[in-house]
């Protein structure tokens, strides 16, 4: 990767240095999180609600994870082809189209009569925010060049992207218990309007760049690579490595994305240039966010599964129960970007932050089978989120940083390939690692006093639960641990933004491009 102190391929417009900061900047990062917030928050929203929609629409449970994996299917293989498309046809354009596709199908999904209509309104939601999702990152990188309005912008972006995940719960949880499973989609509409209506009065209309090609060998192996891995990593975790439809689309998956890596070098017109993922900053905020995707699946999952089935609260309690959680892990981020980042730029922030969330994952295995949320819980929670918090923002900052104009949006749709591939991949391994040793312990516990009427006793299953779930925060640590060894060596030292950005002008540091090496 590069060893260069300036950021590789970043070319700036012409006159960026003149231009000043537009004023209706803070309105557009208000829509532009609501849009953030609505394609987060859909990955768990509905999560909840699916006991209701399975008694609703009368379909299987073995068919209950389509509802989830149909969106994550289609959002993670057409992220990278949803951020060229902005970067070609316009950030308007798409940003606006992607919205408007996003509210129709949510409303579809809401008036379902039958899973397969339910099952096709979220994989439509995933292609209408594979092509939101990329435009509206991109957005926020031109529209916050300075770095100190940059350092806010990204601490409420990275927060949104870190806090969604607890707000699907809480809001989903809300709404199924007071309403109806069907407003968790038709909520959409609500986000999606208000967003409409912002990007329609704040957004300029872009002229397309001329002479730009659309990579399509690229786009149809990239698109396969993350439908064979989201797909074989959700196979793994909901029967096993050992099935063929989980190692055969992970086989499949790592030749495809290896046949992309080779073809990106070759091709005229790449669809995700070497030049981005090269500079050693930006590789390693990519992998910083697949570790923080990875982690945080751990969090919500096995807590919501604890806070549910062993301690009995509510959807809407348990939701409530992360809200300390979101609080936090705003604040941190906020304060790292602002007050941190242009001091000490990424390096120690994320290796740091890695640990803290580690740290906070550790003391979470202490849970039992009668404990308290303020004495257990809450005190973990808050650790992991400010740790989290000093994660999140600053890879997302500095995997947009220095890229050219035209591969803002591609550089975008990177960073929430991290983030996507990084929750595959934390379903699958930390599922199994759980389910193995809930009924490893379940089995070297039975005897005599723990059957009753030929079954395992109520207080040993929860008890194997317990176990279960304390061996989750254990590999969730170790997924934190070793990101931060990973990001700690692929970071820079240093400020992310030179001096002169940082003092002089509000322009990024620019190159001239590369020449192959």
């Amino acid at each position: 990767m590069s060893e260069t102190s300036v950021p590789q391929g970043a070319v700036p417009e012409p006159g960026a240095e003149r231009a000043a900061p537009d004023p209706r900047r803070w309105l557009i990062l208000a829509t532009i999180g609501l849009a953030q917030l609505m394609i987060v928050l859909d990955l768990t929203v509905v999560n909840i609600a699916l006991p209701s929609a399975q008694r609703s629409l009368n379909f299987a449970t073995v068919d209950r994870q389509w509802v989830v994996t149909a969106y994550a299917l289609a959002f993670g293989s057409l992220l990278l082809l949803g951020g060229r498309l902005a970067d070609m046809l316009g950030r308007k354009v798409t940003f606006m189209t992607g919205l408007a596709g996003f509210a129709a199908v949510s409303a579809v999904g809401g008036a379902s009569t039958s899973f397969g209509m339910l099952v096709t309104a979220r994989a439509c939601q995933g292609v209408f925010a594979a092509i939101m999702a990329p435009s509206a990152l991109s957005i926020l990188t031109n529209k916050f060049q300075d770095p100190k309005d940059r350092g806010k912008a990204f601490g409420v972006y990275g927060a949104i992207a870190g806090a969604g995940g607890a707000v699907g719960l809480l809001l989903g949880g809300a709404l199924t218990e007071f309403l109806s499973w069907r407003w968790t989609l038709f909520v959409n509409l609500l986000f999606a309007g208000i967003a409409l209506v912002g990007a329609a009065v704040l957004l300029k209309r872009e002229p397309a760049p001329g002479g730009q090609r659309l990579d399509l060998p690229g786009a149809v192996l990239v698109g396969g690579a993350m439908f064979c891995l989201v797909y074989g990593f959700s196979n793994a975790a909901t029967h096993s490595w050992h099935a063929p439809s989980a190692y055969g689309f992970l086989v499949t998956g790592v030749v495809a994305l290896a046949a992309f890596a080779g073809w990106q070098t070759r091709a005229k017109a790449p669809l995700l240039p070497p030049r981005v993922v090269l500079d050693r900053n930006r590789g390693g905020a990519y992998l910083g966010m697949l570790f923080a995707g990875a982690g945080m699946f751990g969090i919500f999952l096995f807590a919501t599964y604890y806070l549910q089935t062993t301690l009995g609260y509510s959807p809407i309690v348990t939701g409530l129960a992360f809200l300390p959680m979101v609080v936090m892990l705003m604040v941190s981020a906020n304060v790292g970007q602002i007050v941190l980042m242009p001091r000490t730029g990424p390096k120690p922030l994320v290796g740091l932050g890695m640990l803290v969330a580690a740290g906070g994952m550790v003391w979470l295995t202490r849970i039992g089978v009668h404990s308290g949320y303020a004495s257990a819980i809450l005190g973990p929670l808050m650790v992991t989120a400010a740790g989290l918090g000093q994660v999140i923002a600053p890879v997302v900052n500095t995997g947009t940083y220095g890229v050219a104009p035209h591969d803002a949006g591609v550089a975008s749709a990177t960073v929430s390939v991290g983030q996507q591939l990084g929750g595959s991949m934390g379903t699958a391994l930390l599922n199994t690692m759980v389910a193995g040793a809930t009924a490893s312990y379940l089995t070297s516990h039975l005897n005599p006093s723990t059957i009753v009427a030929g079954h395992p006793s109520p207080a040993l299953v929860q008890q194997s639960f317990v176990h279960g779930y304390t061996v989750g925060f254990w590999w969730t640590a170790g997924i934190f641990a070793l990101g931060a060894v990973v990001c700690g060596t692929l970071l820079r030292r240093g400020p992310l933004y030179p001096r002169r950005a940082r003092t002089e002008a509000p322009a990024q540091v620019t190159e001239p491009e590369a020449a192959p090496r």
